[in-house]
């Protein structure tokens, strides 16, 4: 067992290492590159289409709407990574570490859209007549490499089980016992049951429950962010000059002063934006496939402002309150280091991040269910999506009570393999996305 792990490690050092890292933000400066820097010109009108208009006009073919894949493919991304993910990269690389999340997510958002317009021009519809799409279809269908395309479908089928979902529970269940004294098991049972009553009804039922619960949930926890920068507003300027000087000149909290380097604030800055935001990973542009859409370009600038709200918006409120707390540098990581910063920003903030947590957490997993059983669709035909659905559910529980390290290890390895063939489809399809992109706004 132990030269399995030791071999796990290794594969997952390359999976989540500088090689495969400085792939994936290179991957999306090569997409604004050719789309001439898209996500900032037409940000405006891409948050009107998610956050406004929300679903198109007349009877376009998908299951749902606009702002429900948005909140769907949310549902996925905005989880522990936004406050245990942030709180590590700031520990360990420095307050330059946000900077460099910043980098991740601007780049990152031409990556998002990019998988988005390939994922609704690749769509497919199955034998119940829902859609399916994401990088298993455009890879096999725009490369004709039906090889890769399965290649990517069973890393996230596999990969959803533990990022996706045991991760999420014992996180879950771990911050219940810790602030309010539950047991493990009473949590995974708790957790088990809420997610099979939205998991069994598929797509539409889960698109509906997080559309509702990740607007909530994400105002709830950006509020409790405002409300401590509001409190020390006149010292926000002096703490986003700090990070963008930690940028270049870090200090790391763990680990001693000193031994914080560039390297470091970059390595952790663009590791845990990707791991938070999701760009390129190939994950989703699953959901962004079942939307109502006459013209992939339109969900793709959508889809794009998923990156934007996660990493900009989210990933930097927990940042903030760690630097503006001072308690960043006070040798914790993770969820405990961001509890303390919320406790010590304002009343009851213990109880802000442990809701968070649970409402995260519990999104992650409705979100990464979905991505899953299409995967598993891809490969096994439409009968195999039900059974996968009560195996999710069951390993839910599993991980809410037992720490299986090495199945953790073995996810996360294949989460991080995913983007291997994502990128190679994203880099040769380009010209793709760039024709479907001049289409629609020559149209406009």
């Amino acid at each position: 067992m132990e030269t399995l792990d030791a071999i796990v490690s290794k594969i997952n050092a390359f999976a989540w290492g500088p090689p495969m890292l400085i792939l994936l933000v290179g991957t999306g400066f090569w997409l604004t590159i050719n789309l001439r820097g898209l996500q900032f010109t037409k940000l405006g009108h891409a948050l009107y289409l998610a956050l406004v208009k929300r679903r198109e006009e007349g009877d376009e073919p998908g299951d749902i709407t606009h702002f429900q894949a948005l909140m769907t493919a949310l549902a996925a991304t905005v989880g522990t990574g936004n406050i245990a993910g942030v709180a590590t990269a700031i520990a360990i690389g420095g307050p330059g570490a946000l900077f460099w999340m910043w980098i991740t997510g601007l780049v990152g958002m031409a990556t998002k859209y990019a998988e988005a317009i390939l994922a609704v021009k690749y769509r497919e519809v199955d034998a119940n007549g829902e859609m399916c799409g994401g990088p298993m279809y455009y890879i096999s269908k725009g490369l004709n490499m039906p090889w890769l395309g399965t290649v990517f479908a069973v890393f996230a089928s596999v990969a959803a089980f533990g990022i996706g979902n045991m991760v999420q529970a014992n996180s879950v269940a771990d911050a219940v016992e810790a602030t309010f004294h539950v047991p493990f098991w009473a949590t995974g049972a708790v957790l088990m049951v809420l997610s099979a009553i939205v998991i069994l009804g598929g797509i539409k039922s889960i698109a509906k429950v997080t559309s509702l619960l990740v607007p909530v949930m994400i105002v709830f926890y950006v509020i409790s962010a405002c409300y401590i920068i509001f409190s020390n507003i006149a010292e926000v300027p002096a703490a986003l000059m700090f990070i963008v000087k930690q940028a270049f000149n870090p200090t790391a909290a763990v680990g001693g002063f000193a031994g914080a380097t560039i390297m470091m604030a970059i390595r952790f800055g663009v590791a845990r934006g990707v791991f938070s935001n999701e760009s390129g990973l190939g994950s989703a542009p699953i959901a962004a496939a079942a939307a109502q859409t006459k013209h992939p370009t339109t969900q793709a600038l959508v889809s794009m402002t998923q990156t934007f709200i996660d990493t900009i918006v989210v990933c930097t409120m927990t940042g903030l309150v760690l630097i503006l707390t001072g308690t960043w540098s006070n040798g914790q990581t993770g969820a405990e280091l961001t509890t303390t910063a919320f406790q010590a920003g304002m009343p009851g903030g213990a109880y802000i991040v442990t809701i968070g947590i649970i409402l995260f957490a519990y999104s992650t997993i409705l979100g990464w269910c979905y991505y899953g059983e299409k995967s598993i669709e891809y490969l096994f035909g439409v009968k195999s999506v039900l059974p996968y659905r009560v195996v999710f559910v069951i390993f839910i529980g599993v991980g809410a009570v037992a720490k299986l390290s090495l199945v953790w290890n073995i996810s996360d390895t294949l989460n991080g393999l995913m983007a291997i063939p994502n990128l190679i489809g994203l880099i040769m399809l380009t010209p793709v996305v760039v024709s479907e992109t001049k289409k629609y706004f020559d149209n406009k």
